[in-house]
């Protein structure tokens, strides 16, 4: 059975992603509440450490993991946020992450395989540079790399396209099925595209075009996910409600007309921006889609307001914050998933994790191919020990 050691692990999310055929060996978050969290889903088993990855040594990681998969942080990266790159407080985690996989090599322990995951600003952080540096450690680390710009939307009801870079530690052999001689759609993008070719030359020579499957067509919308009667938020009052739909340009507010003529319930995700008008002044705006989509879950953290949802039904119009349960669905987490019982505990929680599915669709399509023969020799091992 292959293993792994989860990084900014926040509730495990990639956890659930590779699914119960991988081994956690050890998981790390600097966050005591999303440490509760994992624990109260993955139980007590001394896996985990709270604490700063900058002050963990690698002595006290057990084993040799097949794969290393850190979710590193993004507020520094984001397009809603501060701009600081890779040279931020939070987004410059990652530079501990790349020392963690330099010290498990220099024991002798190098990973297969190391992911990373973060927003697609990353692509043009520092006019590329960011992406750059990330590349170069992967590279130095002794690892060829890809990169995919894969949208969760194509498993889940949720806008949330997130760039993710996978390397392979340079002596493992790669099936040529595995690659492409070139970038494909869907997921190596034209701003992907744009960041590789900004890359030097031996940076791009360490770069692998991974081929990985379209999934099947999504059947799930938006609607079916809605709670009629969330516990973890209050519906509006007709003022509220009202305030909101007064909020909406001539445009958006048409969209809520349209879809009061739809002749069956809509759900349209809300999200309050700022705008210049026509004047020039800046006002607040709320904007509404109906594409039976989520606008992508984002933490107040990142420099973005909660999404709201509204609900019109003929001429009914109901609207409230999305409820914590409906952001755990989007994100693809089963209802038995425990959340914590404070919204905004359960909202940091989700709107910072990864998309189970896409995990699990690059577990079965990537990493399964690219471990299985080691771990193959691992049970033979344990087998003759």
């Amino acid at each position: 059975m292959p293993s792994f050691y989860e990084f900014f692990a926040g509730g495990g999310m990639a956890r659930a992603g590779l699914g119960d055929g991988w081994t956690c060996l050890f998981a790390n978050d600097f966050d005591a509440r999303k440490g509760l969290s994992y624990q109260a889903n993955w139980g007590t088993g001394g896996e985990l450490t709270v604490g700063d990855i900058r002050g963990l040594d690698v002595d006290v990681m057990p084993g040799e993991a097949d794969l290393v998969w850190g979710s590193f942080p993004c507020q520094d990266l984001s397009l809603a946020g501060a701009g600081a790159g890779l040279k931020g407080e939070r987004s410059g985690t990652f530079h501990a992450f790349g020392d963690v996989i330099r010290g498990l090599a220099g024991q002798g322990r190098a990973p297969r395989l190391v992911a990373v995951e973060n927003v697609c600003g990353t692509l043009t952080s520092h006019g590329g540079r960011d992406f750059g540096t990330i590349c170069r450690t992967f590279a130095e680390a002794g690892y060829r790399y890809g990169a995919l710009v894969i949208n969760a939307g194509l498993f889940v009801p949720q806008s949330r396209p997130r760039l993710f870079v996978i390397g392979v530690r340079a002596d493992v052999e790669i099936d040529a099925g595995l690659t492409a001689p070139g970038p494909l759609e869907p997921f190596h993008s034209a701003a992907l595209r744009r960041a590789v070719a900004g890359l030097s030359n031996d940076l791009r020579d360490r770069l692998v075009w991974w081929n990985v499957p379209t999934p099947e067509r999504r059947q799930t919308t938006f609607a079916e996910l809605i709670e009629d009667a969330p516990d973890s938020v209050p519906w509006h009052n007709q003022a509220e409600t009202k305030r909101l739909l007064d909020l909406m340009s001539p445009v958006n507010a048409a969209k809520v007309e349209a879809a009061r003529r739809a002749g069956r319930r809509m759900v349209g995700g809300v999200y309050r921006r700022t705008r210049t008008d026509g004047d020039g002044s800046r006002v607040q705006r709320a904007e509404v889609r109906f594409d039976d989509v989520a606008g992508c879950l984002r933490t107040p953290a990142g420099g973005s307001s909660r999404q709201i949802i509204l609900v019109v039904d003929g001429p009914r119009v109901r609207s409230r914050l999305i409820s914590a349960r409906e952001t755990a669905r989007l994100m693809g987490l089963p209802d038995a998933y425990v959340l914590p019982r404070n919204y905004s505990d359960a909202y940091h929680l989700t709107g910072d994790g990864v998309a189970v599915p896409v995990v699990r669709h690059l577990a079965r399509h990537l990493f399964e191919p690219l471990v299985a023969p080691a771990s193959g020799a691992s049970a033979v091992r344990q087998a003759q020990a």
